[in-house]
């Protein structure tokens, strides 16, 4: 009996034991010190069942390869409880230097337990040992990213593609991949070409037989001369590498592996357009072009409305030029041309057309010539300029108001010959008194006086109900001060349309000093994606902040693009609206 108590004894002592045992929540990694290209492990685990409500800290500076996976290990050994649940992340260094791994939190009991946080020190690329048996190596080996390039050597204007094709080798198996990083174009206009289906292929992959598949198709048209790069697209890939074993059937085993790939930086070298027989016209058209110039209606009556239509059709860097204009009589009433674009983006460049569309009213009868014009550009494939000149038009109009012609009197005027009688005294006063006395009763002042407070009561009482629904209508007083805040930091660059450098410099300083005027920080000197962070931390929604850092963008591209003064005006309306959504939200 005494025995069965001193078990019982004991078994309780161990259930106090674990319920008063301390609660620990812990960050563990695998390593602390890596090379930039290299992956570690990372553990958040708790030593308490019953935890819930796991929140991974953000893991700035890296990037999440795989998890989180959870694990949960519970033991009795020498007669004492353990137990621990785990949340497992696998991570790669974006870049070199110091970083850490910031605390998660759990709930546990109602509480907040916050793990530790933990220093990694990321160097330099390192070596990886050539293993013949490494799943990555082997990876590396039987799978290549690749961008090809149409033309090495192009004109500036002239449109190239560039295509992402992954090679894969016929013992390899892919079952998953995802674009951490797409490729940045800069110095060039780029356009995404829509792959809607990947189908597999089989090629050559130096000398040796693969399957591809195209991931993605790019046009770019480059907008300077000179040695231009192409920065790599970046990607995760879930690969299934042959182990060299099999099962119990004679099958291959593979081993599903996650690896990094990175297509190779591609240099192109862009001449410059010749300046031997340049026209005095061109305005950076490049490409395949036909010109023409129409008119609606030859003959018309007076207010009735003609359109003229000057239009540019073929292949090449349709959204890079402007169209010329055209000159018409002043008697002729004109109005801002309508701009349409039908374009379409292929391999081989841009294809369509674009068209500025006139409305013409004239109020005179007469008839009118519209000049002639020309236009002018460069063909990449037989490396010549081309112009293209229209016939003058003439619009006749049948009905309408003759055009009154001045004359001129040409009479000579002859001095006034004084004799000292020409000018008499002039009575500068009179004394004449009125005949009858006005009343004031009855007279048009005094109904004026009479009804005025009935006029002006009612007026007053709109007026201030109108201001006091004015004052409550609090998103419209931030409408208001939004708009009132974006014209004041958008006037400089209001002022420089005309250069379109000039513009967008401003543009830019405008964004920037808006910025530092909300935020008080100073953006200039730092990156697009840290002034993204910024604005997410205030709540900014994502929209909003894209639209604003689209305009950023703009602004570094336009500098180097041929720019028509329809898109500067659009650019500024953009720069105005994001500035005054911005200021509604902060």
């Amino acid at each position: 009996m005494k025995l069965k108590n001193i078990y019982i004894w004991a078994f309780i002592s161990l259930l106090s034991q674990a319920a008063f045992a301390q609660t620990t929540f812990t960050t563990t990694v695998s390593k602390n010190k890596l090379g930039v290209n290299q992956r570690f492990k990372v553990v958040f685990s708790i030593n308490k069942q019953g935890a819930d409500h796991f929140t991974p800290p953000g893991f700035k500076n890296f990037r999440v390869v795989a998890g989180p996976s959870q694990s949960v290990n519970q033991s009795w050994i020498n007669g004492k409880a353990s137990f621990s649940q785990s949340y497992i992340y696998i991570l790669q260094p974006k870049q070199e230097g110091t970083f850490s791994v910031a605390s998660a939190t759990i709930q546990f009991n109602g509480k907040t337990l916050k793990s530790n946080s933990v220093k990694i020190n990321v160097l330099k690329a390192v070596d990886v040992p050539k293993n013949p048996n490494d799943p990555y190596y082997i990876a590396q080996q039987n799978v290549h990213l690749v961008a090809e390039i149409s033309k090495k050597r192009p004109y500036v204007g002239e449109g190239i593609y560039v295509e992402y094709k992954l090679y894969v080798s016929h013992n390899i198996n892919v079952h998953d991949f995802s674009v951490t990083e797409s490729p940045q174009y800069n110095n060039f206009w780029n356009q995404d070409i829509k792959v809607t289906n990947l189908p597999v292929r089989n090629g050559k992959y130096n000398g040796e037989n693969y399957r591809y598949v195209v991931l993605k198709k790019a046009l770019l048209i480059p907008t300077k001369s000179g040695k231009l790069t192409i920065d790599p697209m970046k990607m995760d890939i879930q690969i299934g590498v042959p182990t060299g074993r099999g099962d119990f059937f004679g099958n291959a085993i593979n081993r599903n592996i996650t690896k990094d790939f990175a297509s190779p930086k591609r240099t192109i070298f862009v001449k410059e357009l010749p300046l031997e027989n340049k026209p005095a016209n061109f305005n950076g058209a490049v490409g395949q072009f036909d010109f023409a110039i129409t008119l609606s209606k030859e003959e018309l009556k007076a207010n009735e409305s003609a359109q003229i239509k000057v239009s540019v059709t073929g292949k090449g860097n349709l959204k890079l030029f402007e169209l010329p204009k055209i000159e018409t009589p002043k008697e002729l009433e004109v109005y801002t041309p309508e701009h349409s674009e039908k374009i379409r983006t292929t391999l081989t460049g841009l294809r369509g057309s674009v068209s500025d569309l006139y409305t013409v009213v004239p109020e005179y009868r007469g008839k009118y010539k519209i000049p002639k014009v020309s236009f002018s550009y460069f063909n990449p494939k037989n490396k010549t300029y081309h112009t293209s000149t229209t016939e003058d038009l003439f619009v006749n109009v049948l009905v309408g108001k003759e055009i009154v012609a001045t004359t001129i009197n040409n009479t000579l005027k002859k001095d006034i010959a004084i004799t000292g009688e020409n000018f008499r005294y002039i009575q500068t006063k009179s004394e004449f008194t009125p005949l009858k006395e006005a009343d004031f009763f009855q007279s048009t002042l005094f109904y004026i006086l009479l009804l005025l407070p009935l006029v002006t009561i009612p007026i007053g009482i709109f007026i201030s109900s109108k201001n006091a629904e004015r004052n409550r209508d609090i998103a419209g007083i931030k409408q208001r001060k939004a708009d009132r805040l974006a014209r004041k930091y958008l006037s400089e660059a209001k002022k420089k349309m005309g250069n379109k450098e000039h513009f967008y410099i401003a543009l830019e300083k405008a964004l920037h000093h808006y910025l530092k005027a909300t935020l008080q920080i100073e953006t200039a000197d730092i990156s697009k994606d840290k002034i993204t962070e910024i604005l997410l931390k205030r709540n900014i929604d994502t929209a909003t902040i894209a639209s604003f850092i689209g305009v950023l963008n703009d602004c570094d591209f336009a500098r180097y693009t041929p720019i028509t003064e329809l898109m500067i005006h659009d650019e500024f309306e953009k720069a105005k609206q994001v500035i005054a959504q911005l200021d509604k939200q902060l």
